[in-house]
C-alpha cells in the first residue's frame, strides 16, 4: 500500500524545496516591477492587476507567488530590508566600506531613515505591525546593532560602545513607529539631519 504524506508534512517538505530557477527569476522580476510602480506612484498604485499587466505575467501567477496584496508587500519589505543589509555590509562609500568609520555611521542612520520612509507605508499595505520589520527587535535588529557597534570601536572614542549602538539604534527605532501624519509633517530629510547632528556631537 502506497504511504500517503500528511498534508501539513507535505507543505513543510514543500516550503524547504529549493525554488527553482524559473519561479525564482519570476518572483524577481515582479518584486522589481513592483519598486518600479512604487517609485512611480507610490504605494498605493500598486495593485495585483496594474502588477501583473506591467511585468507581462498572468494574474495567476502573480497570486501563486504572494497569495495576497498583504503577500506581496510583506515580499517587498523583506527585500528591501535584505538589500540594505547588502549596501551597508558590501556596498560603496559612504555607506559600505572605504569612509572613516563616523562618515559610515552617520550614511548608515541616513540610509536607514529613507528605508524607513519606505517600509512604513509598506507595513501598512501588508497590514503588519511595526515590529513585524522592527530592526531592533529581529535578525535584522542583530545586524544593525552589530554594525554601530563595529563603527563606533572603528572610531577609538572613549565610549560604553554596547550601551551606545542600543540607545542609537533605539533613535533609529522612533523613526519607524512614528505615526505616518507626524512622519509626514518632520519629513525624512529633518530626521536625517538630526541623526548627523547627533551622530557628530556624539563623535567629534
Amino acid at each position: 500500500m502506497e504511504k500517503r504524506t500528511s498534508l501539513p508534512l507535505q507543505r513543510a517538505q514543500e516550503a524547504t524545496r529549493p525554488e527553482r530557477s524559473d519561479a525564482a527569476r519570476n518572483r524577481e522580476s515582479l518584486l522589481e516591477t513592483a519598486r518600479r510602480i512604487i517609485a512611480a506612484g507610490g504605494v498605493d498604485a500598486l495593485t495585483m492587476d496594474r502588477l501583473a499587466a506591467d511585468s507581462g505575467l498572468g494574474k495567476g501567477t502573480v497570486f501563486r507567488r504572494f497569495e495576497s496584496k498583504a503577500g506581496l508587500f510583506t515580499a517587498l519589505l523583506d527585500s528591501t530590508e535584505k538589500e540594505f543589509q547588502r549596501r551597508y555590509i558590501f556596498g560603496p562609500p559612504p555607506l559600505g566600506p572605504g569612509s572613516p568609520p563616523v562618515d559610515r555611521l552617520v550614511a548608515y542612520g541616513r540610509e536607514r531613515i529613507r528605508v524607513f520612509d519606505t517600509q512604513s507605508d509598506l507595513l501598512r499595505e501588508a497590514d503588519a505591525p511595526p515590529a513585524a520589520f522592527d530592526p531592533g527587535a529581529s535578525g535584522a535588529g542583530s545586524a544593525s546593532e552589530a554594525h554601530i557597534a563595529m563603527l563606533l570601536r572603528q572610531t577609538g572614542a572613549d565610549l560604553d560602545v554596547p550601551v551606545v549602538a542600543f540607545m542609537l539604534l533605539a533613535a533609529l527605532r522612533a523613526v519607524m513607529v512614528l505615526p505616518r501624519e507626524a512622519r509626514q509633517r518632520i519629513g525624512a530629510a529633518r530626521l536625517a539631519d538630526g541623526w548627523e547632528s547627533l551622530v557628530r556631537s556624539l563623535l567629534p
